[in-house]
């Protein structure tokens, strides 16, 4: 089987996601299907239930690394953008554009965000 890796931000390459490891740690986040999705971890705290997972007493605190068995690539890919945005608007003086969900995943995504608390 293969692995399919996504770093967020998508800028960032494998090489400067090891350089700044130090600065800003990652976490890897797993879908279904077996995608390694690296994000940075202060991000990754915005969900309440991730949070938890990496604060408490848990497998997944000492590896950084959270599998999702029910959650698949798309979905898990459309929250790690989710969290970016509620980051980076939250306090946000200026105009906080839309979100975009896409109809066919709406309720996927919903179920997804319920279960993250994000």
């Amino acid at each position: 089987t293969t692995t399919h890796v996504t770093i967020w931000p998508r800028n960032k390459t494998r090489s400067t996601m090891a350089e700044s490891s130090d600065s800003q740690p990652y976490v890897k986040l797993v879908s279904a299907s077996g995608h390694e999705i690296f994000l940075i971890r202060s991000i990754a705290m915005s969900s309440v239930t991730i949070k938890a997972m990496l604060e408490g007493p848990f497998a997944e605190s000492q590896e950084s690394k959270i599998t999702f068995p029910d959650i698949n690539t798309q979905i898990l890919e459309k929250v790690v953008e989710y969290l970016h945005y509620k980051v980076r608007y939250t306090d946000s003086t200026t105009r906080i554009p839309d979100f975009v969900i896409e109809p066919e995943i709406a309720l996927e995504l919903l179920v997804a965000a319920n279960y993250l608390d994000c």
